[in-house]
């Protein structure tokens, strides 16, 4: 099975591994601070704090914007329920806000949504191609909002030669296995705010400051979130390839865009010129025809070794929110989400493996497009 994406291990990955295991240090070591320096290297960003996953850096990143009971954050539905749960564990509301047809969040509508309620607006770079953050942060300073990008998807993502990563208040980028570099689990989130870095650390520890010798003081609320520096090994070892990475998911999607180039039966996404996407998805959408069949597509893909998945339901259709929340619908990520399908692309992959890919996928598009559903 070919995934739709998936971690490269070399040996100097295990080496630098193996190398803090056998260190006198497994975590609070000088690990961490390493990596979250070569974070800041790559983005430019002035401030790196890693977590143990994207999702306590997502909840970090609020707790140090102030976002608490009965505030608003303004986001996409289009992601992983990560993005609004951390808002929802803090007391805080997500409000959708539709989403293009790129999956990414339509900053033409975010405007109406604000409130006095709204603190922040997070925008997530679906797939790794960058959302106008031009715009969104042109709404934001009107509103005096912050903007916090969830760009879990975007490590190595620019636009105009800026690093995503360097740009708003925070972002965040996670370190899953999946992802452009992994260290197993993980994440962090970059600021060139002094204030925001230091309520990070705080909040990923337990809320605690050291004073002198053994003298320390717990003097806000705080949590075990740390990056271990076996996972922060892993990661550094790892930035070393990123754009190596970067690269080789680019050249298999620059194929897939030759191939696919004139299709009458799915989409490909545009990515511009002046901007470079991570990668992180090769996403296409369906022909509203091919909806109904989409799971005998999904299924005979991979009865074909190719590991196609879906990204993503939307989050207000999950059990939880509508109890919470009752029933929402927006038209775009609701149709997004009935077209989209996700093609493997990955460092590890070579064109081979993606003209294969290209060609059973076209065949059973084809094939499809005749037959119809099965029911």
């Amino acid at each position: 099975m070919i995934p739709y994406s998936t971690q490269a291990i070399n040996e100097d990955d295990i080496t630098a591994v193996v190398n803090v295991l056998r260190s006198s240090h497994l975590t609070q070591g000088e690990q961490v601070e390493s990596f979250e320096q070569a974070l800041c290297d790559y983005t430019g960003a002035s401030y790196a704090v890693c977590f143990n996953s994207a999702t306590s850096a997502l909840m970090g990143a609020y707790d140090a914007a102030g976002i608490g009971k009965d505030d608003e954050i303004i986001t996409s539905p289009i992601s992983f329920v990560a993005t609004s749960n951390m808002a929802i564990a803090l007391d805080a509301k997500p409000i959708f806000c539709d989403v293009k047809l790129d999956g990414n969040i339509d900053e033409r509508l975010i405007e109406k949504l604000i409130t006095p309620r709204t603190k922040a607006i997070v925008p997530v770079h679906f797939g790794g191609k960058a959302v106008n953050l031009k715009k969104i942060q042109e709404i934001a300073d009107k509103h005096k909002l912050l903007v916090i990008e969830d760009a879990c998807h975007a490590l190595g993502s620019k636009v105009d030669d800026k690093k995503i990563g360097s740009i708003s208040d925070m972002t965040i980028f996670s370190f899953h296995a999946i992802k452009p570099i992994t260290t197993g689990e993980g994440g962090a989130v970059l600021t060139n705010d002094k204030n925001y870095a230091e309520k990070l650390r705080r909040f990923r520890s337990h809320g605690i400051v050291k004073k002198q010798l053994w003298s320390m003081d717990m003097i806000e609320m705080g949590y075990n979130y740390r990056m271990t520096d076996i996972a922060a090994a892993l990661g550094l070892s790892q930035m070393k390839r990123l754009d190596t990475f970067i690269g080789k998911r680019d050249e298999i999607a620059t194929y897939y865009d030759s191939r696919f180039k004139g299709q009458k039966l799915f989409q490909t996404i545009n990515i511009p010129k002046n901007e470079q996407s991570a990668r992180h998805l090769y996403p296409i959408t369906l022909i509203p025809s091919l909806h109904c069949p989409k799971e005998d597509i999904y299924t005979a893909l991979h009865e074909n070794g190719i590991g196609v998945q879906v990204h993503y339901k939307p989050i207000y259709q999950n059990s939880f929110y509508v109890q919470k929340y009752g029933k929402q619908s927006f038209c775009v990520a609701e149709d997004f989400y009935r077209s989209e399908l996700s093609l493997p692309c990955h460092q590890k992959m070579n064109l081979e493996d993606a003209k294969y890919i290209a060609d059973t996928f076209l065949k059973i598009l084809d094939e499809y497009s005749i037959r119809g559903c099965s029911f």
